[in-house]
């Protein structure tokens, strides 16, 4: 009788031989999905086409199910395959509109900027970037452009609007930052032609669109500029359409204040001064993923995060009323008042309704993931 360690090898070799089958099985689809990509470059299909990934990930549920493979596992590698697919189809893209039309990006050089200048030079535009060193030849520079993009840090983006008087009349004149009223404003007095308003909803760290959202505040001649929407449809954007008030409201709750509460836990963690390491090794997957959120902020550029609070005053009170909240739960905890703190996360739990379900599940993907993370880096 074949002892238990030579049973164990013999099914170690199965297991490799069926691991190679599957690299090669995913260098096959990656070979089909780059020729998919060709096509769409070729004919203006989007890059991500939400019903096409919806049906294959529920076709391949079903042959999970009949075949007594766990559903949720096969989406799992399904998503994380067709997320690295999507990278082997944004090579090259169709332009919406006429080949080699003159696109300018004020900023180009910035991290935004740069991701922006790349994706327009991947669908065959001739593009123009002006950063300080063009600054002095702006003018003769966006003489003829057909789209001029302000991709400029938020201080900065209202005094650099109010000098481009002198765009041509057909020229597109658009703005990237994270505010919209303001320079949706200015851009409006400043120049007569169409005017609109972007918040792409991602960081310069994104490799491209691809199911990224972009707020668009329309401005002004909404058909003149329906091709750069096109555009951003082809690079595999998500467009939601916001009015630019109703769209900075939202961020005070979106970005000011949960950027600004990161701080302050990141201000508070390092007077305390824990020890990081340890922290990380005592904790569960949920609280490395907020503590991962947190030191994020702290990785990136202290100036934009910096601009994004400080810029509307309004934001202050905002956070002066969470600061009163939070005072209030403090309070409870001090009178040791369990029933009330009980009776106040019910009616919250109300509020999220099933949303509050809904998160719960999401994340317990995150989580996992989380896990998985762990256990590589203590190897």
């Amino acid at each position: 009788m074949t002892d238990p360690q030579t049973q164990l090898e013999t099914l170690r070799g199965q297991i490799d031989e069926l691991d190679q089958q599957l690299v090669d099985l995913l260098a096959k689809r990656a070979a089909v999905t780059t020729q998919v990509g060709n096509i769409k470059s070729q004919t203006g299909m989007p890059t991500y086409v939400p019903e096409r990934e919806a049906q294959l990930i529920a076709s391949r549920r079903a042959q999970a199910q009949q075949q007594g493979v766990p559903p949720d596992l096969v989406e799992d590698l399904l998503r994380r395959i067709m997320r690295e697919s999507y990278l082997t189809q944004n090579v090259q893209y169709r332009c919406a509109t006429l080949p080699g039309t003159k696109v300018a990006v004020i900023g180009g050089r910035g991290a935004l900027g740069k991701l922006i200048v790349s994706l327009f030079e991947r669908s065959h535009y001739d593009v123009i970037v002006i950063d300080q060193t063009e600054w002095p030849q702006a003018k003769a520079l966006l003489a003829g452009v057909k789209l001029c993009i302000v991709a400029v840090p938020i201080k900065q983006t209202i005094d650099i609007i109010n000098t481009l008087d002198y765009l041509d009349d057909d020229c597109v004149l658009a703005d990237v930052t994270s505010i919209k009223q303001a320079p949706l404003d200015a851009m409006l007095a400043v120049h007569k032609g169409p005017v609109v308003g972007l918040h792409p909803m991602f960081g310069p760290d994104a490799p491209g669109m691809v199911k990224q959202v972009v707020i668009i505040c329309h401005g002004r001649q909404n058909e003149q500029y329906q091709w750069f929407l096109e555009q951003m449809i082809t690079w595999g954007a998500q467009l939601t359409v916001s009015n630019a008030s109703e769209h900075d409201a939202d961020m005070a709750y979106i970005q000011v204040m949960r950027h600004f509460t990161s701080f302050v836990y990141g201000a508070h963690l390092h007077a305390e001064d824990p020890d990081l390491s340890s922290l990380i090794a005592h904790s569960s997957p949920i609280y490395r993923l907020e503590l991962a959120m947190v030191g994020r902020l702290f990785a990136q550029d202290p100036n934009l995060y910096a601009d994004i609070i400080f810029n509307n005053t309004e934001n202050l009170a905002l956070l002066k009323r969470f600061r009163t909240r939070f005072d209030e739960a403090i309070h409870l905890f001090e009178t040791n008042d369990k029933a009330q703190f009980i009776e106040q996360f019910t009616q919250i739990s109300k509020w999220f309704g099933d949303y509050a379900k809904t998160c719960l599940v999401d994340s317990k993907q995150l989580l996992l993931k989380a896990d998985d993370d762990r256990m590589l880096r203590k190897k």
